[in-house]
C-alpha cells in the first residue's frame, strides 16, 4: 500500500515489455478486459519479481487504491482483421480517448503516460486541420458522432482513423497533463513480432506484411522489447522535456510506403 502505482491496460506483449522496464519498486496493475487474461500476466509477472494486481473493470478507482497513479501504458485495441467498424471505433479511437482523460485527472505529478497507437496512423494521407482540431478536441463523448467516422466503409480505413485520433488526442491532453506537471506521448510501432503479428503473417494478409517487412529499410520486424526500450525512455525523467509527441518506430516502414519501394502499395492498393 501507498507505492506508487503504474496501469498497464492490455496484456500484449509491447505493453509487457514496457511493464518489465518501467514498474520494479512500483505496484503494476494489469487492467484486461478478460480477468483471466490479466490474472495470468499478473502472476508471471509476480514470479518475475513485481508486484501486481489484476483487474478487469473500474480501472482508474480500483489503481488508485493501491497508491498514486504515476505511470499509464495503454496497449490496448482490436486490429482491423479482428474486429467490424464499430467495434474498432469504440476501442481503438473512443476507449483510448477516454482512458487519457480520465488518468489525466488523477496521474502523479511528475508521471507519465504511453499510448502505443500504430503506424497505420501516418500512413492516411494529412487531413485538414478543421478534421485535425475535430479529432484532437471533440468532447469525448461526442467523438463517436463526427460525420468523416460516420463516412468510412472498411475496417483498415477505420484502424488508420482510429490511430491518427490517437496521436492527435495525445498532443491535446498532454495540455492537460501539464497542469499537473505530468507528461503523455504515444508510440506507434510498425510490424513487431507478437502472437497477433504472427497470425497476421500466416493469414490471409500475410504476403503483403512479409512484402513490407521485405522492401522496408530495415528489412525485419522489430520487437516487443525495442519498443519498450524506446517507451521507458519517454516514461524516464530523461525526456523530461518530452510531452505531446509521437515516436514512429517501424524500421523506415512507413518512409518507405511514402517515398521508397513500398510506394506500390499506397498507390495500387490503397493500404
Amino acid at each position: 500500500m501507498g507505492k506508487d502505482v503504474v496501469v498497464l491496460l492490455g496484456a500484449g506483449s509491447i505493453g509487457q515489455a514496457i511493464a518489465r522496464r518501467v514498474s520494479y519498486g512500483k505496484h503494476l496493475v494489469i487492467a484486461d478486459i478478460k480477468l483471466e487474461v490479466a490474472e495470468e500476466i499478473a502472476k508471471s509477472l509476480y514470479n518475475a519479481g513485481y508486484e501486481t494486481s489484476a483487474i478487469a473493470a473500474d480501472l482508474v478507482n480500483i489503481s488508485q487504491q493501491y497508491g498514486d497513479i504515476s505511470g499509464l501504458i495503454c496497449d490496448a485495441g482490436v486490429s482491423p482483421s479482428q474486429a467490424p467498424i464499430d467495434v474498432i471505433l469504440k476501442v481503438d479511437l473512443y476507449g483510448t480517448s477516454v482512458l487519457m482523460e480520465e488518468f489525466g485527472k488523477v496521474i502523479k505529478e511528475r508521471g507519465s503516460g504511453i499510448i502505443i497507437s500504430s503506424q497505420s496512423g501516418h500512413r492516411l494521407a494529412a487531413l485538414s486541420q478543421e478534421d485535425n482540431e475535430l479529432l484532437a478536441l471533440t468532447p469525448t463523448d461526442k467523438l463517436l458522432e463526427l460525420d468523416m467516422l460516420k463516412k468510412i466503409d472498411n475496417t483498415l480505413t477505420t484502424y488508420q482513423y482510429a490511430k491518427r485520433c490517437n496521436v492527435l488526442r495525445v498532443a491535446a491532453e498532454s495540455v492537460k497533463w501539464g497542469k499537473r506537471n505530468a507528461r503523455i506521448n504515444s508510440i506507434s510501432p510498425g510490424i513487431i513480432i507478437t502472437p497477433l503479428a504472427n497470425d497476421e503473417l500466416n493469414g490471409p494478409r500475410g504476403d503483403n506484411y512479409k512484402k513490407m517487412i521485405n522492401l522496408c529499410p530495415s528489412h525485419r520486424a522489430g520487437t516487443p522489447d525495442e519498443v519498450g526500450e524506446l517507451a521507458a525512455f519517454l516514461m524516464s525523467e530523461k525526456s523530461g522535456f518530452i510531452s505531446g509527441s509521437d515516436f514512429l518506430i517501424d524500421g523506415g516502414t512507413t518512409a518507405s510506403y511514402w517515398y521508397g519501394d513500398l510506394q506500390y502499395m499506397r498507390k495500387t492498393m490503397g493500404n
